[in-house]
This record gives C-alpha cells, sequence and structure tokens, in this order.
C-alpha cells in the first residue's frame, strides 16, 4: 500500500502494535525508539492530526536572533544543497534543537503543497509536537536520521521521507539540525552523504565566525587531505590554547569529542609549539608541514596561521579551488561539490610554467586571437594545464584587470551548472538569497569566462549557451529580464569535441562557436621544459632552495607522468611536506618508486591526483563513503577492510578504482 492511500486508522494500529510487542516492530533503530517515546513519554495518539504549532512572529524573530550566526553560516550552503539536489518537489530546513523552522529552502510550488502539513517557518517539529520525523528524530537521537515515509508517527506526514544531520557549534554542543524532506524517491543514503558534507562546511564556517581573532591550525594524516572537508581544524589563542574545534580534529587526534579538546594546548598535542608551527609554515609558503603527536604514535601534516587581520595578505596562495586562503587574499567562492573557482586575475604568476617553445608559440597566437575577441577552444590530456595557459592569456590581454572566472563543467549535475551559469533573480525560490545570484557568466562580465571540460556539458545547457554567445545576453532562471554580457571566452576539454559531436553528444553548431581557433597544449612528457617546470613548480609548492638528491632529480625527469603537470604539482607538494627542509629523496617521492617507465600502474599506488571527471556520480558516492570510512579507522586499512568484510588486497583495489591515494609505505607510528 503506498503512503498515499494509508488508512490513519491502520497506520495507528501498526504504531501502537509494534511499540506493545517491542522487539518484533518492523521499523527498527531510531524510529521504533522514537515511537515509543511519542507513546510513552510524549504521550501521543498516532490516531490523532498531528499538525505541529507555529509560533508567532516575535518568538520567532527571538530564536532566529539567538542564532543570528548559524543561520548566517547555513543561509548559502542551504541554496547550494538545494540547487545541487535539482528536485523541485524538497524542501532544506533548518531547526533549532527544539525542532522550531527558523530557514527553509524550498519552491512556491512545493511550499503551497507542504505548508498545509505544518513545514513552514516558526513550526514546532519537536518529537512531542510532531511525533517521529526527521527534524525532531535527528535532535532527540543527536545523531543522523532517516525517517521514510510510513515510519512517520502521524498518518499526515507519510507523503514526505526526511532525511536529517546535526549541526555543532565549535565547542562540540550541538547547535541546529539540517533536514531534507522530499516527495521524491532520492537515496536516503546519498541524501545523508550530502548533508554531512554540508554541516561540515557550516561548522567551519561557525568557527571562523566565532573566532576571528584566533590563531588557526589545520590539519591531517595525510597532506593532500589538508585544506579539504576531511581536515583537522583547531582554533588557538596566542599562548596555543585550544579555544574551539572541529569533530575532524578530535577524530585525527583519536579524542572522543571535541569538549576533550579544549583548554589543551598544542605542544600537548603535537611535538612543537604555536610559534614553531607558524615560523615552519611561513617558510613552506602555507603548505603543509610534518608534526607528530606528542607520543610520536601518529605523523600529521599542518598549516599553522595567524588571524586574519595579523596576516600579510601578499604572501597567501591559492590552493588550486580547494579552499580561499583567506577573505582578503582571494575572490574565491567554492560551491557544495567544490566544482566552482572565481578568481582575481594575476593571483599567480603562470609564466614559468609556460616556458616550452610550442607553448610559447601557442601563447603568442592566443594572445593576438582574443585581442579580436575570438573563442579560444584549448585541448589536451588532463592535467597538462588548460586552465594555467587560460590564465596567462587572460593576464596578457586587455581584460586583465577584469574577472577570470572558472567553472568545471564536468564536476556539477545539471541543474547545479544551469544555476551556476545563468544564476537566478530574487525570489527564484524561498530561502533564496535576497537580491538572487548573478551567474558565472554575469560575473565574468568585461574578463574572461573559462569553461572546463566543455565536452561534459549537458545538451540542453549547450543550447542556452550557443544562444548567450549568439545573442550576448544572458537570462537568469526565474526571469524574462535579459541582460547585456560581454566576455572573452576560453573553453578546455581533455576529450575530442569532434568524436562527440559525430556521436551526437555535442552540438555541432555550438562546437564552430566555441572553436574560434583551436590549439592542442602538449603533455607533460612532450615538453622540453620539464626541468625549469620543476624548479617552477617545487617553488610555488614551498621548496624554492630545496636540494634534491641525483637519484631524486634523475626519477623526476624521467617519469612519464600520465597525470601531467597537476600530478607533479601533487608529487611536489607531498616531497616537500615530508622533506621538511631537508635534501628531497627518492624515499620523498613514494607515489612514483612503483611506477614503471612502461610497466603499468600497481594496484597498490596512488597514481595521478584524483579527476573526478572520470567517475560516474555513483562512483563519486561511493568515493566519499569509502574516504568516510577510512577516516573513522584512521586509515588503517586492515582495520577498514575488515569493518567492509573484505580482504586488503580487494580495499587496495577499490581505493584504486575510486582514486584514492594509497602511501606505499605505512605512516610512521
Amino acid at each position: 500500500m503506498s503512503p498515499s492511500h494509508i488508512e490513519p486508522a491502520d497506520h495507528a494500529h501498526r504504531v501502537i502494535e509494534a511499540v506493545r510487542r517491542a522487539g518484533q516492530a518492523t521499523a527498527g533503530g531510531a524510529v521504533a525508539g522514537s515511537w515509543a517515546r511519542c507513546l510513552n513519554v510524549h504521550h501521543l495518539d498516532p490516531r490523532q492530526a498531528g499538525r505541529p504549532p507555529v509560533l508567532g512572529s516575535a518568538e520567532l524573530e527571538a530564536r532566529r536572533a539567538r542564532m543570528a550566526d548559524v543561520i548566517e553560516c547555513a543561509r548559502f550552503e542551504m541554496t547550494t544543497l538545494y540547487q545541487q539536489l535539482g528536485d523541485p518537489e524538497c524542501a532544506v530546513v533548518l531547526t533549532d534543537m527544539d525542532g522550531v523552522i527558523v530557514q527553509m529552502v524550498i519552491s512556491p510550488e512545493f511550499d503551497s503543497v507542504v505548508r498545509p502539513l505544518g513545514l513552514e517557518d516558526g513550526a514546532v517539529w519537536s518529537e512531542a509536537e510532531a511525533g517521529t520525523n526527521g527534524m525532531g528524530t535527528c535532535a532527540a537521537e543527536a545523531g543522523p536520521v532517516v525517517v521514510h515515509q510510513d515510519e512517520h508517527f502521524f498518518t499526515e506526514f507519510t507523503s514526505l521521507t526526511c532525511s536529517a544531520v546535526p549541526i555543532h557549534d565549535p565547542t562540540g554542543r550541538l547547535c541546529a539540525v539540517l533536514d531534507v524532506s522530499s516527495r521524491s524517491p532520492t537515496s536516503p543514503q546519498h541524501l545523508l552523504l550530502l548533508l554531512g558534507m554540508t554541516t561540515r562546511m557550516i561548522e567551519n564556517r561557525l568557527i571562523e565566525m566565532r573566532y576571528p581573532d584566533a590563531y588557526s591550525i589545520r590539519f591531517h594524516s595525510r597532506p593532500e587531505f589538508v585544506y579539504t572537508l576531511h581536515e583537522g581544524k583547531l582554533v588557538v589563542d596566542a599562548a596555543g590554547r585550544v579555544l574551539a574545534a572541529n569533530r575532524g580534529a578530535a577524530l585525527q587526534l583519536g579524542l572522543p569529542s571535541v569538549p576533550e579538546l579544549r583548554s589543551q594546548h598544542v605542544d600537548k598535542l603535537f611535538q612543537c609549539s604555536l610559534d614553531d608551527m607558524l615560523q615552519r609554515t611561513q617558510r613552506a609558503a602555507y603548505h603543509p608541514v610534518v608534526t607528530y603527536r606528542t607520543n610520536a604514535a601518529h605523523r600529521f601534516f599542518a598549516v599553522a596561521r595567524p588571524p586574519v587581520r595579523d596576516e600579510d595578505q601578499s604572501t597567501l596562495p591559492l590552493t588550486d579551488g580547494r579552499s580561499a586562503p583567506s577573505r582578503a587574499a582571494a575572490l574565491v567562492r567554492l560551491s557544495a561539490s567544490g566544482a566552482v573557482v572565481a578568481g582575481r586575475a594575476g593571483a599567480t604568476d603562470p609564466a614559468p610554467l609556460l616556458r616550452d617553445p610550442r607553448l610559447q608559440s601557442h601563447l603568442d597566437v592566443a594572445r593576438r586571437v582574443v585581442a579580436r575577441g575570438t573563442p579560444l577552444l584549448l585541448c589536451g590530456e588532463t592535467g597538462s594545464g588548460k586552465e594555467v595557459f587560460a590564465r596567462a592569456v587572460h593576464a596578457a590581454s586587455e581584460r586583465a584587470q577584469r574577472p577570470f572566472v572558472a567553472i568545471n563543467c564536468a564536476s556539477l549535475p545539471e541543474t547545479l551548472i544551469e544555476s551556476e551559469l545563468f544564476g537566478y533573480r530574487a525570489g527564484a525560490f524561498t530561502g533564496a538569497e535576497r537580491r538572487g545570484r548573478p551567474g558565472k557568466i554575469l560575473q565574468a562580465d568585461g574578463g574572461t569566462l573559462f569553461l572546463d571540460e566543455i565536452g561534459d556539458m549537458p545538451l540542453m545547457l549547450q543550447a542556452r549557451l550557443l544562444r548567450v554567445l549568439d545573442e550576448r545576453t544572458v537570462t537568469p532562471l526565474g526571469s524574462e529580464d535579459a541582460q547585456a554580457v560581454d566576455f572573452q571566452l576560453i573553453s578546455a576539454s581533455h576529450r575530442s569535441i569532434p568524436q562527440l559531436v559525430a556521436r551526437g553528444l555535442f552540438r555541432e553548431d555550438l562546437y564552430y562557436r566555441l572553436a574560434g581557433i583551436e590549439l592542442r597544449l602538449p603533455a607533460l612528457h612532450e615538453r622540453s621544459d620539464r626541468a625549469e617546470l620543476i624548479r617552477a613548480v617545487l617553488a610555488q609548492e614551498g621548496g624554492p632552495d630545496l636540494p634534491i638528491s641525483p637519484e631524486a632529480w634523475d626519477l623526476l625527469m624521467n617519469h612519464p607522468w600520465p597525470g601531467n603537470v597537476r600530478q607533479l604539482r601533487h608529487v611536489l607538494r607531498g616531497a616537500v611536506a615530508l622533506a621538511d627542509g631537508q635534501v628531497l629523496r627518492l624515499s620523498h617521492l613514494g607515489a612514483l618508486l612503483h611506477h614503471g617507465d612502461e610497466g603499468p600502474v600497481s594496484d597498490f599506488d596512488a597514481g595521478p591526483p584524483v579527476d573526478l571527471a572520470t567517475l560516474a556520480p555513483q562512483q563519486v558516492q561511493e568515493r566519499q563513503s569509502l574516504l568516510q570510512l577510512l577516516e573513522s579507522h584512521r586509515w588503517n586499512v586492515s582495520h577498514a577492510a575488515k569493518a567492509l568484510d573484505v580482504s586488503r588486497n580487494t580495499l587496495y583495489r577499490r581505493m584504486h578504482r575510486l582514486h584514492i591515494p594509497v602511501d606505499v609505505s605505512p605512516p610512521v607510528r
């Protein structure tokens, strides 16, 4: 029987009987416990209507005022999550710990459907008022919850599936609940994964907002996970005393919870003082430096920063789109998926990376082409430096002082690409930013728009982009008013666009509009400037004067580099951290040692850095879930394999297939 046809009497009888018979309940875990609380503690009757009460405007505003910083940190991430889901029949909801809805993102159409159920601002969705439901039960259980349709206590809510995750404040206490309520058959596991990522972003923002004058330390047992959602984060005072932390910090340090970290001192957690970590981080150009747990049980890679107001903004590097080093250093904004990067022109000088004669010739051609406003299409292997080349073209053009805006078309779902490219008007959906949001095309007005992996753009959006190129106007979502726009277009793809056209996967007319001129960038193994390039990247990664042993230099020069410049940067970043100011040796290049010059990649090697564009959507989800499992087992592969009930070799192969880097030697213990 579908939830829309459930008889209230039948549902009530099922709930009452399930609780009475205890262990025989058809709904287990959190739902069974919630049903029991609703009957025995809150004395609710499932046969009665369950519409929650709604607070008056004065009380609601008072609650919002008490949660002002949480709401401020959550608003953008909620909007981004809503766009990422692309589900018109869902609502992204933020409640306080009493279950009161304080912020909601929802379409007007779905709002008219669920408002009669009580899904509106100010409604109280605690278990005591609304029975078993995502928001109230998440608060009661203090953990992630999925309440699927007829698992709700009251029949009125059985058309909904609610997935909810708690939000922790910087002291580790629960402060809010983030929920997605939907009528669509979206995978609850997928929703919990996205909700978990979103709450981590909110929690990290909250730390920064509440402690603007504190020193920050971000760290992880693996250098590639610093500046990601998996990192641990501490904020400390000038004496090195921990003021607050995220949950990743407690997990990395092997402590049960964030409160266990508060008031501890840096030199009691790591084998160094705050001053030492700050000095070494600055010498490494704000890339991770090696440190150890005080008992030498674990090795970490850490970045320490003074308060933002004390930083010399000119010394802070951009970080490959992973994060904005500071609010003033760059105009960088990441979506929930981390795929969209908009930065100021000239943030880094690309010239040292483009000394190959063919690249110099291409750059000269590109400069002359863009001077006439002709579109430019860049082709080349993944990681060959297409965005670096595009930035160099922009920096040499008359538009150099205007924005350079980049978007990766392969890393976003269709609905998110559309809103990111074209933006939306104010009021396009309830809970959106009040003034609407300009899309990336409008943000590039007067400057350069770089569309990376253009071959992965959905056909529907190809038609809209073609219209923009023809008419030079943009119409935001939810609007009928076209806005004039002027930009230089540079596109890039590692795929053959003509082959995609032949297969019907790319519009032929759009291809001709993009390829005013088409340039192929050489792979790293084809370039004659490898030595200069290695030195330039080494300097950018914090090792400008780092001596290199002859054996290590030979390996760097002769390696085939299947991941091109991106792999080179990834390898040198880790090597600089491991060398820690000493001679860079073969042992610091472990990720390359098991690559033969012609042989296949080992199943037990990390290979080139991750390129999520090569993974199917379900593989991206599988990868994120496996990362979380490995994180929970502190990257002990044996323990993680046991939890999955598979062999270590099977797990290693799965990690390799999902592009999860694997150390060739275990961490120092």
